[in-house]
């Protein structure tokens, strides 16, 4: 029922004999490195025997000894060889007998990670109450949880090194006081048995629930493990002629079988007993069969010869096989009326079935290297293991929207960051603290006037990261910003959060809109240096009737910011020359256009006359070919073209490759200037925000007055667009001390 601490191979000294542990561990796993892993133990004997330190906390058991026992659990979930490297070693560098400094040049990066992973879930255990659950736990408990959590999302071996650490630590407490028995048994069952459950490894599950039940309920604990100790002789020889009829007639169809008696779980009993309130003689399960078959269809079959044997109890059938557990479990559950009328439960499932019910995730995840060497399916796999921990985080207490939260699609490249009540909130990478904001609750996002995230104030534009815990300010009174629509101020990034933005507005009065929306495009241009434009021809060039529904519209927020600029470029052009931003390029060549021989490169001949098909009309990015003309050049059709289809089957030999050619990138020389309250680092954070969007500085002059604590600094940058600059100014706007940041056009 449940296990004791292993006994380790040693020598006539006393001294664990170390070869003798090598080749138990290689025969549960062939394939690891006996070099390494013999170099990693003999480090951590090493350390142990330089530190002259008796761990008091695990009896009389030492750090290398236990992570040997941590060793072995890994073999035996068929765990890599870092894995294992690892866990022979971490208790030694919990214990600071060895530094990780030594350890990564010795046994590589990933070693070292996984080490500190676990060492950072190794906090959750200084909050258990051993008197309490930790669904009624303190913030600080939570708060250990949600670091437990963000590392095991990092890699799953870290949560699987640290759950055979438990289950180590929970088997050495047996001589222990009752304190120290309790706390560990009560942070066992509050967090690692469901972790184990999650992850499906069932006979680490087990044990750990019945230990853990032991020491926590051991009246009741003592009472079931006497009923089955009474009854146990008489059971074994029921169970061997139930086992001897299934066989008989299984072989009889042709079925091939693995049929054994299934291990009895006290703490399974004793919830079943709770849950349905039945009597000790009312629990089918105390007398059970396991049935293993090749396929899954001999898992039918099977099932059919026990119907016919025995008879079926109603309502006690569950086909986890059609229908699987959220871990993954897969099997036939049935309960039937045995020989001589006694109760019997059966499960059926294949060898695989049973190879995930035992070792669960192990069983699928097989490391070889980095995430990165793995290939795709390692990140789909990860995937999966978050979303289990995540639905085993919400078991543990988390209450409100985390639900529904975790029912969405999880994409790659998200950050996952916490509320301060501990629920986990996914987010596309890139996101902002208004994101976050609206994602939580609408409201929320409405009234938000500031963030904090662990802790400290930052900037509603700020890029989160995960594993930060965010906490947005608000205010009763407080209500959107037309400048969180700003795309170029960075202050939202998600389509939800900027369509809650837009419905707000479009419920404004629209007078308000129209003054909002007119003084946001005049202090855009203004920025950006535009000359005059004239509104009323400018709405009309947006479709609209007058220049008041263009600023009601950009009030709303149905027309961008961004739009109606382009557009108020394209008005001025004629009336600018060669002042205008995409008319003055940096580099010569010229951009492609549809139609030109620049536009089209031709596999192995040098320059040719090109033209486009009338009859498909191609356009850049469109599959195509060449057909050799008599006169006129090479003809170019898209790939699909029915004319060029005929031309291939009746003259193959003029049909030529060509493909689209490069577009050249243009930029355009701009000057900007930068008035700001004078501090030290003020023109390093301007590079910065420079080299963050990829700028080229052509020339810098700066000059500070004395007089007023200014600084004022004049740039002449190459900028790909209008857009680009108008991102740029933006960026440097939200930089401290910033009092404007224009564009500035020499008269």
């Amino acid at each position: 029922m449940v296990q004791v601490r292993a006994l380790q191979p040693v020598n006539t000294d006393g001294s664990i004999d170390l070869e003798r542990w090598l080749d138990h561990v290689l025969s549960m796993d062939p394939a690891l490195d006996r070099a390494a892993l013999k170099e990693a133990c003999e480090l951590a004997r090493s350390a142990e025997a330089d530190a002259k330190i008796t761990d008091t906390s695990w009896g009389e058991a030492s750090s290398f000894q236990t992570g040997l026992e941590i060793a072995e659990i890994l073999a035996d979930l068929k765990l890599d060889q870092d894995s294992l490297v690892a866990a022979v070693l971490y208790r030694g560098v919990r214990e600071d007998k060895i530094q990780l400094s030594q350890v990564q040049p010795r046994f590589g990066d990933v070693v070292g990670k996984l080490i500190e992973g676990v060492l950072r879930m190794a906090a959750i255990s200084a909050s258990i109450n051993p008197r309490e659950s930790l669904v009624l736990g303190t913030q600080v408990q939570v708060e250990n949880l949600r670091r437990m959590l963000v590392a095991m999302v990092d890699d799953v071996r870290v949560a699987l090194i640290k759950l055979a650490e438990r289950t180590i630590a929970i088997r050495a407490v047996k001589s222990a006081d009752e304190e120290k028995r309790r706390r560990v048994a009560r942070e066992v069952f509050d967090i690692y048995a469901p972790l184990a459950h999650r992850l499906g490894i069932g006979h680490i599950k087990w044990e750990l629930e019945d230990l853990s039940f032991r020491y926590l309920e051991p009246m009741q604990y003592k009472q079931i493990a006497q009923l089955l100790h009474e009854r146990r002789v008489d059971r074994e020889l029921y169970i061997n002629t139930v086992m001897q009829q299934l066989r008989e007639s299984l072989s009889e169809t042709g079925i091939k079988a693995d049929i054994n008696g299934r291990a009895k779980h006290i703490y399974s009993i004793w919830r079943k007993m709770q849950k349905k309130g039945l009597q000790f003689s009312q629990i089918y399960d105390v007398r059970a069969v396991r049935v293993l078959v090749p396929e899954v269809r001999d898992c039918y079959t099977a099932l059919g010869i026990v119907h016919s044997l025995w008879r079926h109890i109603p309502k006690e059938f569950d086909d986890y096989i059609a229908n699987p557990k959220e871990n993954g479990y897969r099997s036939l559950h049935t309960a039937v009326i045995g020989p001589e009328g006694k109760v019997l439960e059966v499960q059926i499932r294949t060898h695989a079935m049973h190879e995930e019910a035992e070792l669960g995730v192990c069983a699928h995840w097989r490391y070889k290297g980095t995430d990165v060497k793995s290939g795709s399916n390692h990140y789909e796999e990860k995937i999966s293991w978050l979303r289990q921990v995540l639905e085993w985080h919400e078991e543990l207490g988390d209450i409100g929207g985390l639900a529904e939260q975790l029912r969405v699609d999880i994409e790659p490249d998200r950050v996952y960051v916490f509320t301060p009540d501990g629920h986990a909130i996914d987010l596309p990478k890139g996101a902002t603290p208004l994101d976050f904001a609206y994602r939580v609750h609408t409201e929320i996002g409405h009234n938000c006037r500031g963030a904090k995230v662990n802790g400290r104030i930052v900037p509603l534009n700020y890029s989160l990261q995960t594993g930060e815990q965010v906490e947005i300010i608000t205010s009763k009174q407080g209500s959107p910003s037309r400048d969180w629509l700003n795309s170029n101020l960075g202050y939202i990034t998600t389509s939800r959060a900027r369509a809650k933005i837009v419905h707000w507005f479009k419920l404004q009065a629209r007078d308000q809109n129209v003054a909002a929306g007119k003084s946001l495009l005049e202090r855009e241009l203004a920025r950006l240096d535009m000359p005059p434009v004239d509104y009323e021809r400018l709405a009309e060039k947006a479709n609209l009737k007058t220049a008041e529904d263009l600023f009601a519209a950009l009030g709303a927020a149905d027309l961008r910011l961004t739009q109606v600029v382009n557009l108020a470029q394209q008005l001025v052009e004629p009336e600018r020359g060669v002042d205008q931003l995409d008319l003055i390029p940096r580099k010569s060549a010229p951009v492609a256009r549809p139609g030109r021989r620049d536009d089209i490169q031709i596999q192995g001949v040098g320059n040719l006359m090109t033209q486009m098909a009338n009859c498909c009309q191609p356009l850049p990015g469109d599959p195509i070919v060449g057909y050799i003309t008599l006169g006129r050049g090479v003809t170019i059709h898209r790939q699909d073209c029915g004319n060029a289809l005929q031309l291939t089957g009746r003259e193959p030999e003029r049909m030529i490759q060509v493909s689209w050619g490069p577009v050249p990138e243009k930029v355009y020389p701009v000057q900007i200037t930068i008035r700001a309250f004078d501090r030290s680092g003020l023109l390093r954070d301007v590079s910065q925000v420079l080299l963050n969007e990829k700028i080229n500085v052509l020339a810098v002059n700066t000059r500070s007055n004395k007089e007023d604590s200014t600084a004022q600094m004049a740039l002449t940058i190459e900028i790909p667009s209008l857009d680009a600059l108008g991102r740029l100014l933006g960026r440097i706007s939200q930089l401290p001390n910033i009092i404007e940041a224009r564009r500035h056009r020499a008269l």
